[in-house]
């Protein structure tokens, strides 16, 4: 063999030990999950499901519910996009992914939820868990009271953020009810304005942060406009998204996604999942409308015509025969 073909099957036996398949993927060999679900975001009808009822922990994906409870405040006039919260020390000091706000600082609620949304603002949802309901506990209550609401029977929230550590406790959902979640945010456009933002610059005085989307299906995946990612040791990778196709809307959920290759394979393995499960789904929803068109398609014009008269027309009987009996 020359030893160019040598290096380059060398190589290549590198990557596939690394976790990498030929085709440019992480190998999902060994690759484990909690569920994943695919819905018709208009109706919440399944249209592809493994294991939805599945427990899991959603790490950030948790914040899709901080997002819904701020915007339906702002629906009920409770507050606005432009009022301006103060951070606590509380905010400040939570951690994990953050936009590094400080003691004292304000801002407005609209670019607390970009911060929630794209850079996975840990710090943001603590401010904004403690502006709408004065603190973290009583917000996280809300949360639940709205999962219940929603049908998620399944669902028990701990933090506005999903970050937590060691044994917990932790956030725990299930697939098939954070689709239900997700069915109520896309029902929001404002709600699509913050998940589809895919770079937006964080307004601190002097300090502003670049902030960059964290779901890589926005930029790769036609129709993509949402909604959310998340990882944390407990959790592994999780993932809610959501896509257009014409008037066709379709919400995936992955849960729970972990690779031997590690953190990293994980999410994009759980990336790839979300996305075909988001191809497939349109699939099947433009198929059915095909079905139904093809069902619904009306008889032409003169074909109706030709039959009704043809109904209509009386069969031959005695008195036909008499007529023609006596007519010269």
């Amino acid at each position: 063999m020359p030893p160019v073909r040598r290096l380059a099957c060398a190589l290549l036996l590198g990557l596939s030990a690394l976790g990498w398949s030929a085709t440019g993927g992480y190998s999902r060999v060994g690759m484990t999950l909690a569920g994943s679900i695919c819905v018709d975001a208009a109706t919440g009808d399944v249209l592809s499901q493994d294991r939805p009822d599945g427990l899991g922990h959603p790490a950030s994906v948790t914040k899709l519910m901080t997002l819904l409870l701020v915007l339906e405040d702002v629906q009920a006039g409770k507050t606005t996009l432009s009022h301006r919260v103060t951070v606590t020390k509380a905010a400040a000091g939570i951690g994990g992914s953050q936009v590094w706000l400080a003691a004292g600082e304000s801002f407005p609620i609209s670019e607390l939820l970009y911060a929630l949304m794209l850079q996975s603002a840990n710090d943001a949802a603590v401010a904004l868990a403690v502006d709408r309901a004065e603190t973290v506990p009583a917000f996280v209550a809300r949360m639940n009271r709205r999962a219940a609401e929603l049908g998620m029977a399944r669902t028990r929230f701990v933090t506005p953020n999903g970050l937590t550590t060691g044994v917990g406790p932790h956030d725990t959902t299930t697939a098939r009810d954070l689709a239900k979640l997700c069915v109520e945010v896309c029902k929001r456009p404002e709600a699509l304005r913050f998940t589809s933002t895919q770079q937006h610059n964080f307004a601190r005085f002097l300090k502003p942060v670049a902030m960059v989307n964290h779901n890589h299906l926005l930029p790769t995946f036609p129709g993509c406009d949402g909604l959310k990612t998340g990882w944390t040791v407990a959790g592994k990778a999780s993932m809610a998204t959501t896509a257009t196709d014409g008037p066709r809307r379709v919400i995936a959920v992955v849960l729970g996604c972990d690779s031997p290759q590690g953190a990293k394979a994980a999410q994009r393995l759980r990336d790839q999942l979300a996305g075909e499960l988001m191809k497939d789904g349109l699939g099947k929803l433009a198929s059915k409308e095909l079905a139904k068109s093809k069902l619904a398609k009306p008889v032409p014009v003169a074909v109706a015509t030709q039959k009704m008269a043809a109904a209509m027309k009386p069969e031959p009987g005695f008195w036909d025969w008499l007529g023609d009996l006596f007519s010269f």
